[in-house]
């Protein structure tokens, strides 16, 4: 059998064998050791979940802004020197923008139960009306006549005469004090038996005048 002379070679005399060169023997495993990836250690790997995680932070940061810009009519600008606003001014902006939307709901609030008030107080108006004229047509004696539209006209016109003149004293200045002056008034002058009294005198003005129309009989 022939000898691989490649391994083994004869060094001397003595019959001692030496090795061939080792570096030709062990480079095919130091290139596939070198081609492979060195496992990353416990701190590199920490050290890359919190840069991912530091990333996905900033980025979840920027959206925010973005999307505050977006909503906010004031952040939608630039600054006066022709840059885009800063993080700072778009919070401040946003807060100012949310403290002035808080303020106009209050503000429609009061106005909404206002507009209430006034709608219940013209309802007892209105009940407190019919039941006057309720009252009227069944007294004793009544009779039933067909009043013309211009009496009824007339008379209306009188009602609304005598209420306006008290509503002269209710502040118009501003919509609180017209608020609070209308309810007063309401509770004043429009209460059941100030009515009853305003219209028993309008119709007994309308009546006195109506008679000195008539011609005297002969």
């Amino acid at each position: 059998m022939p000898r691989d002379h490649s391994t083994f070679t004869r060094c001397n005399s003595t019959g001692s064998i030496s090795l061939g060169n080792p570096s030709s023997l062990n480079s095919d495993d130091e290139d596939e050791i070198e081609s492979k990836p060195s496992p990353m250690s416990y701190k590199e790997r920490r050290r890359e979940a919190h840069t991912q995680a530091e990333q996905k932070r900033r980025d979840a940061i920027k959206k925010g802004y973005d999307t505050l810009q977006e909503l906010v009519p004031t952040c939608q600008q630039t600054d006066v020197s022709g840059y885009k606003l800063s993080k700072a001014t778009v919070l401040q902006k946003s807060i100012d923008y949310i403290q002035y939307l808080q303020q106009q709901k209050k503000k429609q609030e009061e106005e909404r139960n206002a507009l209430r008030k006034e709608v219940v107080a013209l309802r007892i108006m209105q009940t407190n009306y019919e039941q006057i004229v309720k009252a009227q047509q069944t007294q004793p004696g009544h009779t039933e006549t067909r009043i013309s539209d211009e009496v009824k006209f007339s008379v209306f016109q009188a009602i609304m005469e005598q209420l306006f003149l008290t509503f002269s004293n209710v502040s118009v200045t501003n919509f609180s004090e017209l608020s609070a002056g209308v309810f007063s008034w309401l509770e004043e002058c429009c209460k059941p038996q100030t009515l009853k009294e305003t219209v028993v005198k309008v119709l007994q003005r309308h009546n006195s005048r109506m008679r000195s129309q008539q011609p005297p009989n002969s």
